[in-house]
């Protein structure tokens, strides 16, 4: 039985700092580029687009599709941050509870 209740602690104890870090990770931002960073994209690290930022130079009507591929590339770039900044600070919240293999938090 006192096993279960160090368990119980040290879940709640986690249940709290992954509710600080779901508020941090909102207020983080990534930024993706691509283009050698003519195009810009900025992310919360949960993945809400909070900007875009395109060179000038990329403003002609026959690069139009250079610049739409560009802003996709830029913001899976940011998605990928912001996800590997997440994996990390979950793995520092998760610290010390045995979770099965696999199991992803949050739920």
């Amino acid at each position: 039985m006192k096993d279960i209740m160090g368990l119980m602690k040290q879940a709640q104890a986690m249940q709290a700092r992954m509710q600080e870090m779901q508020a941090e990770m909102e207020q983080t931002e990534v930024v993706g580029q691509s283009g050698g960073g003519l195009v810009q994209v900025t992310l919360s690290a949960k993945g809400a687009m909070r900007g875009v930022s395109i060179d000038a130079s990329l403003l002609r009507a026959d690069e139009k599709e250079i610049v739409e591929d560009l802003v996709v590339t830029a913001h899976e770039d940011a998605r990928k941050k912001g996800e590997r900044l997440m994996e990390e600070k979950m793995k520092s919240v998760t610290a010390g509870i045995p979770l099965p293999p696999g199991m992803k938090l949050p739920f």
